[in-house]
């Protein structure tokens, strides 16, 4: 552990020995049994996660749905602006977040940076399609008027995402989803809840700098219980 960096790679990434699963952004919180996740490079303890429960649940759908409120009415550049910046704090931390990826998922540590590395390219090209959200516009059969295409945002957006690529998945998802209006909410595997749980506060960050409403990035965590509860089930 020492000679893999994994404590300093946790520090910057703001994660404790124990950590809230579920998260609106900047309110962090749950009530759930306590999740562990060990490395499978050498069976170590990482870290602690507490679950979700169905209350806690209920508390982030109530959040999505109020941020979605005034997101969807938030110009689509803008919105690109606020995934930009997300791509550019996870260039700056690129490094400690490809190391829990490795030593959390259990694939090699260039791998684990190749997968932070295309979140930041999915940033990149979400940033580009906020200015080309383009509607077809024809005439009527009114002299003198027009009609034209408008794309309306759909709502919550919810995410599951596997172990073998526990934060690629989540990024190619809510970077597309925001700059469209949406808001996202994401169970991660339970196998990996810390890269989660390291991501949320990524983005919850820039929210914050940006006073946009923290619902707009939610997280969940736990066993198949909790992806049943996104399936209304």
């Amino acid at each position: 552990m020492k000679d893999f960096g994994i404590k300093k790679a946790l520090s910057e990434l703001g994660l404790q020995e124990l950590n809230a699963g579920t998260s609106t952004g900047s309110n962090n919180f749950s009530t759930g049994k306590i999740m562990e996740s060990y490395s499978p490079v050498d069976g170590k303890l990482i870290g602690k996660v507490k679950a979700t429960t169905r209350e806690d649940y209920e508390k982030v759908m109530a959040a999505a749905t109020g941020a979605f409120k005034t997101f969807r009415n938030l110009p689509a550049p803008q919105r690109g602006e606020i995934v930009r910046q997300f791509g550019n704090k996870l260039r700056d931390l690129k490094e400690p977040l490809g190391k829990l990826v490795s030593y959390e998922m259990g694939k090699s540590l260039q791998e684990g940076y190749g997968e932070v590395q295309e979140m930041i390219d999915i940033c990149d090209f979400a940033v580009g399609l906020s200015r080309q959200l383009h509607g077809l516009t024809m005439h009527s059969e009114r002299p003198g008027h027009r009609m034209y295409e408008q794309y309306h945002p759909l709502g919550i957006v919810g995410i599951i995402s596997a172990f073998n690529f526990p934060v690629a998945v989540w990024s190619w998802n809510t970077a597309l989803a925001m700059i469209c209006g949406d808001v996202c909410v994401w169970k991660p595997s339970e196998k990996t809840p810390l890269c989660g749980v390291a991501c949320q506060k990524i983005l919850a960050d820039v929210l914050e700098e940006n006073n946009i409403h923290a619902g707009v990035s939610s997280l969940i965590n736990g066993n198949y219980t909790v992806g049943e509860w996104m399936r209304g089930r």
